[in-house]
């Protein structure tokens, strides 16, 4: 019966935070469904694959926290992440022993971690966070370990060290770009050993070329190899269909099995006659739509709405008509005749029969840009319904591809840019998003366009292999669609500034001290800095587990700036014995002061109970320090 209860009880641990996000996304590699992340894949991949590996079947819904997993195995995924996290204590033992030469020095960094309650709640949960200081501590490990190789450079050693560093480069960029921070890192140190070589007079200018080669292979070649090959299998698992497609463009989507365009045969080349949809290349712009209902009265003309639809629909259906003739191109004894770069035509909707339309009243909610509307009918309208349409980077007279073609169109009368703004209308526009027309001819994506379904008897269709983007075009996309949505980030919950992260005192105390160990000290303050310092210049929502890389840096600071700073002082002492009692003093009183820490504080980690910490009954109430501070 105990057993059973054990059992029973195991099978109710609830889903925490941002493993609604990762485990998701793990299952999602299991069950080959393609989806959208805003950070590289290899942290989602192995999530996925640990999870693959301990018997996890993907089908738990990951929908929100608290959520629990019942029978689901979710056990070999935390277990991956709190293995990496574990892996972060020797990192920095072997680091901060490395640089410093001092036993006590790293004794004392390690000690920080282990008892650390930050560390020890990123590292059990199933987050991006322990695998990306996993490979950051690597690589900085394994740099310094490169560097007191130095005197035997092209060892065994040497080069083992230096490719190791290069493949932990690449692991770090490929779980999140914050991994960027530690290639810089790498790149100050790689930039003053060979300004270094190059002063030194008794080596010959062929082996500082074998060493700028080096490392060029080693950590330029190498990791740029392997980040490639980790998008290259992400891509080839993900090929199902599924919530990240529309983020993408449509030859991307094409290639997905289950969506719409998927092994579809569509004619080449628009011409007049044809019947299309119109894809915004904003993220989440939607398709060129319209539908018979008005704007309502004091929203500009009250004409017919035009919207982007963010779902396949038969009002997305238009017809590309010539602005100047009314002949029914449609009549198989009338010649095709191709839609070229700089043409002018009209876009009637098919199933109003009313033309695409600006003029110069307000749009309902981006001030300064033209309302779109449908009008006239059965498509006789007047001038103000005449676009020209432009493809990026073609010339006069180049013929228009579906799905590849990027092109503006442009208001003939006004000048203006047919676009989306990325605005929901209020219930009176079905919030819908917003289509304008803008003055402001700045290319962006929400100016852009491509034609995505094509319906033309006339003309003979190709299969959209054809149309299949390279993978160079693929990854492009990518990065660009990530950066993009990334900076957009937002969050309901409380999030953290920057000058918060800057409560742990003892480590800015010692980090004051860093002058006195010299390069040791002055790499892991670097560190500090170049995982620190950039969060500044960022636009997106910030949060204490951003630090964390950062805080890494400072724990081994502290090791070795405490050490120096109890050296420094028994060095004044003449007794050696009481020298010892000074320093072997100092080490036990900072060790007291974590573990003390650690005490007050270890609930946060291993779980509270009773009310809230904001509930003065609560436990936790007298370790609210700050007002800013949730427990």
């Amino acid at each position: 019966d105990n057993i059973k209860r054990l059992k029973k009880k195991k099978k109710t641990f609830p889903t925490v935070w941002d493993e609604t996000h990762f485990g998701k996304m793990g299952s999602y590699y299991i069950n080959r469904t393609f989806f959208f992340d805003v950070h590289p894949p290899l942290g989602k991949m192995l999530i996925g694959l640990a999870g693959y590996l301990s018997g996890y079947d993907g089908t738990f819904p990951f929908q929100k926290p608290g959520d629990r997993y019942e029978q689901h195995n979710y056990v070999g995924m935390r277990g991956f992440c709190a293995f990496l996290g574990s892996c972060l204590v020797p990192f920095a033992y072997l680091t901060v022993l490395e640089l410093s030469k001092s036993l006590p020095a790293a004794l004392l960094t390690a000690f920080i971690l282990i008892f650390d309650t930050g560390c020890i709640t990123l590292s059990q949960y199933i987050l991006l966070d322990p695998i990306l200081m996993f490979f950051l501590m690597g690589a900085v490990l394994s740099m310094v370990k490169c560097n007191s190789c130095a005197d035997r450079p092209f060892s065994a050693s040497w080069w083992f060290w230096l490719s190791l560093t290069g493949v932990s480069l690449a692991g770090a960029m490929g779980v999140k770009f914050v991994g960027l921070f530690v290639v810089l890192l790498v790149g100050l140190n790689t930039i003053y050993d060979l300004w270094d070589l190059l002063g030194n007079l008794s080596l010959s200018l062929v082996t500082f070329g074998k060493h700028l080669l080096a490392r060029v292979l080693c950590l330029i070649v190498l990791p740029l190899a392997l980040y490639m090959a980790m998008f290259a299998v992400h891509f080839a698992v993900l090929n199902r269909s599924g919530p990240g497609d529309g983020f993408f463009s449509s030859a991307f989507q094409s290639q997905l099995i289950g969506n719409n365009l998927h092994n579809v045969s569509v004619p080449e080349h628009l011409a007049y006659g044809s019947v299309v949809t119109m894809k915004n290349l904003r993220m989440a712009g939607g398709y060129l739509h319209s539908h018979w209902h008005l704007y309502p009265e004091g929203i500009g003309a009250r004409q017919q709405q035009v919207t982007a639809y963010l779902h396949k629909d038969l009002n997305n259906l238009w017809i590309i008509k010539k602005h100047d003739s009314d002949t029914d191109l449609s009549d198989p004894s009338n010649a095709v005749e191709f839609v070229k770069h700089g043409d002018i035509i009209r876009l009637e909707h098919k199933e109003t029969s009313r033309n695409l339309h600006s003029h110069q009243h307000e749009a309902p909610l981006t001030r300064k840009h033209f309302q779109v509307t449908g009008y006239g009918i059965n498509g006789t309208g007047d001038s103000n319904d005449f676009w020209r349409i432009e493809v990026v980077g073609r010339k006069s007279g180049d013929l228009i591809k579906v799905l590849r073609s990027q092109v503006r169109l442009t208001h003939v009368a006004t000048g203006c840019i047919l676009g989306s703004s990325g605005k929901t209308l209020p219930k009176w526009g079905w919030e819908q998003v917003e289509v304008t027309c803008t003055p402001y001819l700045k290319e962006t994506p929400n100016s852009l366009w491509n034609f995505e379904d094509h319906i033309n008897p006339k003309l003979p269709n190709i299969s959209l292999d054809v149309l299949k983007p390279s993978f160079a075009e693929i990854l492009l996309e990518s990065h660009m669609v990530m950066i993009r949505v990334g900076s957009l980030i937002s969050h309901p919950f409380q999030h953290s500034c920057l000058h918060q992260w800057l409560l742990n005192f003892v480590d800015l105390l010692m980090g004051k001290l860093s002058r006195v160990v010299l390069r040791a000290g002055g790499q892991i303050t670097l560190g500090w800095l170049l995982h620190y310092l950039p969060f500044f210049m960022m636009g997106r929502v910030l949060y204490f587990h951003h630090y964390f890389p950062a805080m890494l840096f400072s724990s081994m600071l502290t090791g070795i700036t405490w050490d120096a700073l109890l050296k420094f002082c028994a060095g004044f002492l003449s007794p050696s014995t009481t020298a010892r009692k000074v320093y072997g003093g100092g080490f036990l009183a900072l060790i007291l002061l974590i573990l003390y820490s650690f005490y007050l504080f270890h609930p946060l980690s291993y779980g509270m109970i009773g009310p809230m910490a904001s509930n003065p009954s609560s436990p936790m109430a007298g370790l609210r320090w700050m007002d800013s501070w949730e427990f």
